[in-house]
C-alpha cells in the first residue's frame, strides 16, 4: 500500500535550482519534501554537467601549463595524460560535491525520496521507488526543477560503445586518438578544448555559420582562432546526414557530401527539459516541443500551485541563474511576491582553454540599438601578472556609453576569464551615478594582478573620447 506524507512544499530535483528552492522554503520554517530520481542528489549539473566538464577542463589546463613551462618540461619530457585519467579528478569532485549538497539537506532537516515522481493532481505527487514501493505526497506548493538532458535524435543509435553523448562521454574508457564532436555551442566547445589539449585531434562540426554566436563577435573570433591555431578542425554550416557507427570507427555523412571519420562521436547538439515522465496531463500543463514549460517573471506556471526553475524552463540554462531562481521562488511562496528579481545582466562563464565570460551588451546589440558607446581594451601579454603565469593569451574588452562613460558590457576571453569578469560586473550594477568606467582609473590596483586589466582598458576607452 502507498505511504502518504504532507508536506508545506514538494521539490522535485536536487540539481542547483532545487537546492536553491528547497534552502529557501526549508530556513524559514517549511516543511520541504526533495524528490530525486538518482541515487544522490546533486542533479546533473553535479553528476553530468557542469561540475565534471570544470573538472576535467582544469585537469587539462594544469596539463598544458606544465608542459609549455620550461621549468617543469625538463629535457623535453612532455607530460601525457588520457581522457580515462582525468576522469578519475572530475570522480573525486563530483563526490565532494555530493557529500556536501547532502549534507545541506541533512543538517536541514529536509526529506529526500529517492524515485521518480509523476503528478496526481494540482497539490500531489507520486514517487515510485526502485523496488516497486509508492509513496505519495501533498503540497500547497510544488517546484518543478527537474533541468534537462542531451537532446537524442531518434536516427542516431546512442547505444553504439562510439557514439556518446555528453552524459555517456563520461563512461569513455579507452582513449581516443580523434574524435568527431557534433555540435559547436558551450557544451561542445568546452570537450573541444578537452580533448584537443589531451593531443586527440578534434573535428568540430557546426551548423551555425559562427561559433557561439550570441557572444559578442570579436569573442567568437578569437576562440575560432585559438582553436585553428591548435589544430582544431572546424566544419560549419554543416548537418548530419547519417552517423554509422562501425566496430572500430564512426563515420559522419553530412548533407554537403562530405564524410568525417574517427575514433568516436560526441553529439552535443541541444538539449531537451526534464518533463516527459512527470504527468503533466494530470495538472493541465503542457511542454514545448524542447520539453520546457513556460513560466511568468515569478516562475509560476499557468498552474497557481506549481512552479518551475532552472533548465527545465529555458534560457538562460545556467547553474547559476538557476539557483537564484530557486531561491526566489521560496521567497515568492513565503508572500514575497515582488521583492526578487533575477538581475538583468546576467554573466556567462564558458570553460573552453582559455575560458570566456561576458556580461552586458555586445557591439552588434548597441550597434543595432543606435547607442553611442566606444571601446577600451587590455591585452593580457601586456600585463605583468600574466607574463609570470605564462597565461598572456587574451584580452578584456570593455564598452562603455561615450556621454555618461557607464558600463555597458563587458567581455574577456584568457586564462580565469569567468573570475575576472565579476569585477566589472561589480561596478555595472552600481546605481545612482555609480557605473562608470572612470571608477577603473581612480581606483588603486594589486600590482601586479589580472585586474589590472580593468585600469589598462578603461585607460585604453577613454583616450579614444574627443
Amino acid at each position: 500500500m502507498p505511504q502518504h506524507y504532507k508536506f508545506d512544499a514538494i521539490v522535485i530535483g536536487t540539481g542547483p535550482g532545487g537546492e536553491g528552492a528547497a534552502m529557501g522554503l526549508v530556513k524559514k520554517g517549511y516543511k520541504v519534501a526533495v524528490i530525486e530520481r538518482f541515487t544522490s542528489v546533486g542533479g546533473g549539473c553535479t553528476h553530468w554537467g557542469t561540475i565534471p566538464s570544470k573538472a576535467l577542463r582544469q585537469a587539462v589546463s594544469r596539463v598544458i601549463e606544465i608542459n609549455q613551462t620550461p621549468l617543469f618540461n625538463v629535457a623535453n619530457k612532455k607530460l601525457t595524460v588520457t581522457f580515462p585519467d582525468i576522469l578519475k579528478h572530475a570522480d573525486k569532485v563530483i563526490s565532494k560535491q555530493t557529500n556536501m549538497r547532502q549534507n545541506f539537506y541533512d543538517r536541514n532537516n529536509c526529506t529526500v525520496f529517492v524515485g521518480n515522481a509523476s503528478f496526481v493532481d494540482e497539490k500531489t505527487v507520486k514517487v515510485e521507488h526502485q523496488d516497486n514501493s509508492i509513496d505519495i505526497l501533498s503540497a500547497n506548493h510544488i517546484v518543478i526543477a527537474t533541468g534537462s538532458t542531451p537532446f537524442r535524435p531518434p536516427s542516431v543509435d546512442f547505444k553504439h560503445p562510439r557514439i556518446y553523448d555528453s552524459d555517456t562521454i563520461l563512461q569513455l574508457k579507452h582513449a581516443p586518438k580523434h574524435i568527431i564532436i557534433y555540435g559547436a555551442g558551450v557544451i561542445g566547445c568546452e570537450y573541444a578544448s578537452i580533448f584537443r589539449g589531451l593531443g586527440v585531434k578534434v573535428d568540430l562540426i557546426n551548423t551555425r555559420d559562427r561559433l557561439l554566436s550570441f557572444l559578442d563577435q570579436e569573442m567568437s573570433d578569437a576562440l575560432s582562432y585559438h582553436f585553428w591555431n591548435n589544430g582544431v578542425v572546424i566544419r560549419h554550416n554543416e548537418e548530419f546526414e547519417r552517423i554509422e557507427g562501425l566496430d572500430d570507427s564512426v563515420i559522419v555523412h553530412l548533407q554537403s557530401g562530405k564524410k568525417v571519420k574517427a575514433d568516436c562521436i560526441l553529439y552535443a547538439n541541444g538539449r531537451t527539459g526534464n518533463t516527459k515522465d512527470l504527468n503533466l496531463n494530470a495538472v493541465g500543463l503542457d511542454a514545448d516541443s524542447r520539453g520546457l514549460l513556460h513560466v511568468d517573471h515569478l516562475y509560476h506556471t499557468p498552474i497557481e500551485t506549481i512552479y518551475a526553475v532552472g533548465d527545465v524552463i529555458g534560457y538562460p540554462s545556467l547553474a547559476s541563474a538557476a539557483y537564484d531562481q530557486g531561491r526566489i521562488v521560496a521567497e515568492v511562496i513565503l508572500g514575497g511576491k515582488e521583492s526578487a528579481r533575477l538581475i538583468e545582466n546576467i554573466p556567462t562563464g564558458i570553460y573552453t582553454i582559455p575560458e570566456i565570460s561576458s556580461v552586458g551588451k555586445t557591439e552588434q546589440e548597441l550597434t543595432a540599438q543606435k547607442i553611442p558607446y566606444e571601446v577600451g581594451r587590455s591585452q593580457f601579454k601586456h600585463l605583468a601578472r600574466a607574463q609570470i603565469a605564462g597565461m598572456d593569451v587574451g584580452s578584456l574588452k570593455l564598452l562603455f556609453h561615450r556621454d555618461t562613460k557607464e558600463i555597458l558590457g563587458i567581455h574577456c576571453f584568457g586564462e580565469q576569464a569567468a573570475e575576472i569578469v565579476h569585477i566589472g560586473q561589480a561596478i555595472m550594477e552600481q546605481k545612482n551615478g555609480g557605473n562608470t568606467i572612470e571608477y577603473f582609473v581612480n581606483t588603486t590596483f594589486n600590482y601586479p594582478t589580472m585586474a589590472e586589466a580593468y585600469r589598462v582598458a578603461a585607460l585604453n576607452g577613454l583616450n579614444r573620447l574627443f
